[in-house]
């Protein structure tokens, strides 16, 4: 290779991965080449997606192809910052190559439009087929504006530990059979009262339930006796707001949080004796009457008496102390959050936090998308 292609190459290679080069740069590359291979596929799996791990390959020949046996694979379309065009195909291309009987995490995250349908259902079906036990999909129809309708076989697989679905329509003609799942997280989804109960008999271990701005059902019962961790981040308000009450049912869960903007109009909860801990840290966008909020946060205390650690958020505790003004004692088991001052939101650290998709889409050079497919 050319003096002055390395330096090109160079320049493509992310500041994190400055260190591995400068060992490479030095003399060291017997002490890479000298790790064993699961040392280093697990180097790679920790990387943020797999496209540095394909980049490792300009470092050393040790690593050229060392990622075709990922046990992780990582699709983040922002982050890769390749055109959509070229992501579908550099993400076809990966999978072709790579010859590990076994997958441990695959994660998509990409937009699509209803002709690309079909490419991300083979996707799934092959992190399926390679017995994948944590599947993260984030899939959303520029298009269309619709979710992500799974295939029925998708609901019958127990190779499944840990799932996170977002965007995705769960329409499933049978029973469920994901026997091994033991964490669920869903987002932005359509659920009623029969698919939740479809999903908790047919997930006989599940330990954690993540529902995340879901919106269909009125009641979430959930009697499973192996829940024991349960997150309520938000929900979808529904055309009739004063009849919009959810009911949670629960007499066996441990850790209950409720959190996200509760576009409802009153969350109760029925049962939840077993609780130990709970976490209220929710927002209304819905601007109601500050009496609904102190009934609503009257009722959960009241509830949560019981529990050992009972957190608040910072609504909770504006409208906690409306209540205090009138009388109301809080239990000892309450812990209020720590305000966090508005300059301290102004350091370069949060700055460049929050604009963290801008930065990694602004990174990388566009040739890079050529000379990544190139690598393949």
């Amino acid at each position: 290779m050319e003096r002055g292609e390395e330096e090109q190459n160079q320049t493509r290679i992310p500041k994190k991965r400055i260190k591995l080069q400068e060992i490479v740069e030095k003399g060291e590359e017997d002490r890479i080449s000298g790790l064993p291979d699961c040392l280093l596929l697990e180097i790679l799996s920790r990387l943020p997606s797999t496209v540095g791990a394909i980049r490792t390959g300009t470092l050393s020949k040790r690593w050229n192809h060392l990622w075709t046996l990922l046990p992780t694979l990582i699709f983040k379309e922002i982050d890769d910052n390749l055109l959509w065009s070229n992501y579908i195909m550099f993400v076809d291309q990966t999978l072709a190559q790579c010859s590990g009987l076994k997958l441990k995490k695959f994660l998509v995250s990409v937009t699509y439009d209803t002709q690309s349908e079909s490419r991300i259902k083979t996707w799934i079906r092959y992190a399926i087929n390679r017995n994948v036990e944590e599947l993260n999909l984030a899939l959303w129809n520029y298009e269309a504006g619709v979710g992500f309708l799974l295939d029925q076989f998708f609901f019958i697989n127990s190779c499944f530990t840990k799932l996170t679905l977002r965007g995705c329509i769960l329409d499933t003609t049978g029973a469920i059979g994901w026997k091994n799942l033991r964490s669920l997280c869903i987002c932005f989804a359509y659920l009623d009262e029969d698919l939740i109960e479809n999903i908790l008999s047919g997930s006989p271990v599940l330990e954690t339930l993540v529902l995340r701005y879901c919106h269909g059902y009125r009641h979430l019962d959930i009697t499973s006796k192996s829940v024991k961790n349960l997150v309520f981040h938000g929900y979808n308000m529904l055309p009739d707001a004063l009849s919009n009450i959810i009911e949670i049912n629960a007499p066996n869960i441990l850790s209950l949080t409720i959190q996200g903007n509760l576009m409802s109009w009153k969350l109760l909860l029925v049962n939840v004796s077993s609780l130990v801990e709970a976490n209220l840290d929710y927002t209304k966008i819905r601007q109601y009457k500050i009496t609904h909020e102190e009934e609503m946060l009257k009722g959960f205390i009241v509830k949560l008496r019981h529990v050992k650690e009972l957190k608040i958020g910072v609504l909770c505790s504006e409208v906690l102390s409306c209540l205090e003004a009138k009388g109301f004692i809080f239990p000892s088991n309450m812990k209020f959050p720590v305000v966090i001052h508005d300059d301290w939101l102004e350091s370069d650290d949060s700055v460049e936090s929050g604009n963290r998709d801008l930065l990694l889409h602004d990174h990388c050079p566009k040739d890079d998308e050529v000379n990544l497919l190139s690598m393949l």
